[in-house]
């Protein structure tokens, strides 16, 4: 598992940690990283040594990394040139340092360049660019360098230009080759557009771990938590030991919800899957290893139920959806019973004992939320999942899971594959069926969720893909994934 962290608790930590040290320790080891990268992204086009290399440099900590790491490329043979963005406010200990090392500084952007650092702003900073600022980032894009490519870009810390507390781009920013941060993860790095920003994301460390305090801002799963928290049957396992998993979905008008979730379901770890519902014909001879009814109320045992997706809003879905709430067990809703939570009787439920899980979209959630999620996706994720004292999954490129208690995760193996119909219906179905195995509901949601992403990434390989792609891919994904 990764972590990253607020700004408010990097500043706190970095303060900490420089009362313990000497007076620009900090500064001089992230610069020192720094440059190492870029002389390794340099060795890969000829070189440092008579490489060109532009310093794109603002005020404050951050363009001190850049001024210092500048001044170590250019002790090793780099042309440096330095655009300072505010000359008045720039770190005048780094910017010696450059001139010492044989540096200048520049006052209008070159037209060659083989490498950029981009140190125009820092975590610091709130808000978009200014416009002379967002000018010169609109130019990178034509700098060429010595093998006619395009120059690299390097963002020191995060690319100008984002958000760091919640990953929006408001504006105009850096889109960055790399991104060189110190310390530890932020979550522009993991969250939001700004992940496309930051490209390949390189951790420097500076010693700050164990000065870091209290929860991280977002938790990062990796395939090593998946694998651990997987449940997997023992040698005493049955098929009602290893959990049975109940289907409300689909209907006569969407029975391909109905089948797409129950494909979710068997791909998951539980035993037997129950479907109740009046697409129950076509389920059972697309599955004949599920166990069918016409209700909920008639379909026997099970240890978590999943309802909603094309449930349908009428009387019926309303019957399906009050039964379901009415258990004592952990319920995932998606869809048509979300959708039917908003304003309606069921809304008392919201607040239940037993484990909820909500799966929305962004058009469900705003319908449930009142609002939509905005540029603070994980923050209006961990709001309704207070509200509602469910785990809310919300869907996205990088979907979001949102605990009651705070705790946030986002998954890191979206695809813009996933955002085609159906796809949603086979994650309703896998996450139930790893309710229905004991998983605790928030480590069912965020390895559902990841499992899932990973799957529309192996069905993308071929091409574009299709819900059933997604549900097919499960299992090939699984096996590697637990081997």
């Amino acid at each position: 598992m990764r972590q990253a962290w607020r700004v408010s608790d990097v500043r706190a930590a970095e303060k900490n940690l420089m009362a313990t040290l000497p007076e620009g320790t900090l500064m001089q080891r992230a610069a020192a990283g720094l440059a190492r990268r870029c002389a390794l992204l340099l060795e890969g086009s000829g070189g440092v040594y008579g490489a060109r290399v532009l310093l794109l440099v603002g005020s404050g900590d951050n363009g001190g990394d850049t001024l210092y790491a500048g001044a170590a490329l250019a002790r090793r043979g780099a042309q440096v040139r330095a655009l300072l963005m505010t000359p008045e406010r720039v770190h005048l200990a780094g910017l010696a340092a450059l001139r010492q090392a044989g540096g200048f500084t520049t006052r209008d952007l070159p037209t060659r360049a083989d490498l950029v650092l981009d140190g125009i702003v820092g975590i610091g900073a709130s808000g978009g660019l200014r416009p002379d600022a967002a000018a010169i980032v609109r130019e990178l894009g034509g700098l060429r360098g010595r093998t006619g490519g395009r120059a690299l870009v390097v963002a020191v810390d995060v690319p100008s230009g984002v958000t760091v507390d919640t990953g929006d781009v408001p504006g105009e920013a850096v889109t960055a080759d790399v991104t060189v941060t110190f310390g530890c993860l932020k979550t522009a790095h993991v969250l939001g557009p700004a992940t496309v920003r930051c490209g390949h994301v390189d951790l420097v460390d500076i010693g700050l771990g164990p000065a870091l305090g209290g929860d991280p801002a977002v938790r990062i799963p990796d395939a090593t938590d998946i694998a651990d928290w997987w449940p997997r049957p023992g040698a005493t396992s049955d098929k009602y030991t290893r959990g049975v998993v109940g289907l409300a979905t689909g209907s006569a008008f969407y029975p391909g919800a109905a089948l797409l979730s129950t494909a979710g379901a068997l791909a998951g770890p539980t035993g037997l899957v129950r479907y109740a519902g009046s697409a129950h014909r076509e389920v059972v001879r697309a599955h004949p290893s599920v166990v069918v009814a016409d209700r909920v109320a008639d379909a026997g045992r099970v240890q978590a139920w999943v309802c909603g997706s094309g449930l349908g809003s009428g009387d019926e879905a309303r019957t399906e959806l009050r039964s379901v709430l009415a258990t004592s067990l952990p319920v995932l809703l998606d869809a048509d019973a979300i959708n039917l939570l908003v304003g309606g009787e069921h809304a008392e439920h919201l607040r239940r004992d037993a484990p909820l899980v909500l799966t929305p979209h962004d058009g469900e959630f705003k319908r449930l939320a009142g609002e939509a999620p905005g540029a603070d996706r994980a923050g209006a994720a961990a709001r309704l999942a207070a509200w509602t004292n469910a785990v809310v999954l919300l869907k996205g490129d990088r979907t979001i899971v949102a605990t009651p208690s705070g705790e946030i995760w986002v998954n890191p193996t979206g695809s813009p594959a996933l955002a085609t119909a159906g796809t949603g219906d086979v994650l309703a179905g896998l996450v139930g069926s790893l309710l229905a195995a004991g998983l605790p509901a928030a480590r069912a949601a965020v390895a559902g969720a990841y499992v899932h992403g990973l799957a529309g990434r192996w069905a993308a390989e071929d091409g574009p893909v299709t819900a059933q792609d997604v549900a097919a891919a499960l299992r090939p994904v699984l096996a590697g994934l637990l081997a």
